[in-house]
C-alpha cells in the first residue's frame, strides 16, 4: 500500500513501547488537518523484535512508516537484511548507519524500495562523549561530513539533530529528519541535543521530526492536543 504525504512534513511519532500500547497510541492520533504536517510512525527495536512484530507492521493503514533499524554491518549482510525485508511493503523509510560505509550504503539503494535514512551521531551524544568514541572533530562538524556522505551515497534524507539541520539544509542540500524533540516544559530524559517541534520544523527546515515520550506518556490525547496548538501558534 503506498502513501502518498505529499511536500508536508512529517511529525513521526516514536512507537518505542510494547504492541498493546502502541495500538492505544495509534487510536489516539487525532484527525489533524493540516496543510504543512502530517503523521506518520517510527518503529523500532522493542516492536520489530517482539513477537507478531512484524504482523503488526504490515497491519499498519493510513501512515507512512520509518523502521528505524540503523543497520551497520558488512555490506553482505546489510543487503540480506533489506532482502528480507521486502515483504513489508507499507514500509516508506528505513535507518541505515553512516558508519556502515558508502560502498554499503550506496549498494544498500538498489535492494530496497524504501527510501534510505542514514543516521548521522545519535541526539543522546555530545562532544564529550564523540571524544570517548574516538572522534575528533567538532561534534558540528563531524555530523555535517555525515550528512555529505549520505547525500553522496544517495540517501533519502539524513538523521540529526535540529541543532544540525539548518546547516546541513544550506550546506549539503538533503533533507533531515529530527529526533530529539520535546514539547515546551517536558523532561530531556536521556536526550542531549533537544529541540521543540516548531523550532526543529520551521526555524531549522526539518523535513519531519520524531517525538515519543513527550506524546506517549502520561495523558496521550492530551499531549496531542498540545503538540497541536504548539504548531499552530
Amino acid at each position: 500500500m503506498r502513501i502518498k504525504v505529499l511536500n508536508k512534513k512529517i511529525i513521526f511519532i516514536a512507537l518505542d513501547c510494547s504492541i498493546s500500547k502502541a495500538n492505544l497510541i495509534i487510536r489516539s492520533i487525532p484527525k489533524y488537518k493540516s496543510k504543512n504536517y502530517t503523521f506518520g510512525l517510527k518503529i523500532g527495536y522493542q516492536i520489530f523484535f517482539s513477537r507478531g512484530g512484524r504482523e503488526f507492521v504490515k497491519s499498519i493503514k493510513n501512515f507512512p512508516i520509518f523502521l528505524d533499524l540503523k543497520l551497520n554491518d558488512i555490506e553482505t549482510t546489510t543487503i540480506n537484511a533489506l532482502i528480507s525485508l521486502k515483504d513489508l511493503k507499507n514500509v516508506k523509510y528505513i535507518t541505515i548507519h553512516v558508519n556502515t560505509g558508502k560502498k554499503t550504503i550506496k549498494s544498500a539503494r538498489n535492494f530496497t524500495n524504501a527510501k534510505l535514512l542514514c543516521v548521522t551521531t545519535l541526539t543522546t551524544l555530545d562532544q564529550k562523549d564523540i571524544k570517548e568514541i574516538g572522534y575528533n572533530k567538532k561534534i558540528d562538524n563531524l555530523i555535517l561530513h555525515q550528512a555529505t556522505l549520505a547525500k553522496q551515497c544517495g540517501c533519502y534524507a539524513v538523521i540529526c539533530s535540529a541543532r544540525e539541520s539548518l546547516k546541513i539544509n544550506n550546506l549539503v542540500k538533503i533533507k533531515t529528519i529530527t529526533p530529539g524533540i520535546r514539547l515546551l516544559g517536558d523532561k530531556i530524559n536521556d536526550q542531549k541535543r533537544i529541540s521543540t517541534p516548531r523550532n526543529a520544523l520551521t526555524k531549522q527546515k526539518a523535513s519531519g521530526i520524531v517525538i515519543g515520550r513527550s506524546l506517549t506518556s502520561g495523558n496521550i490525547k492530551n499531549n496531542f492536543k498540545k503538540l497541536i496548538q504548539h504548531l499552530e501558534l
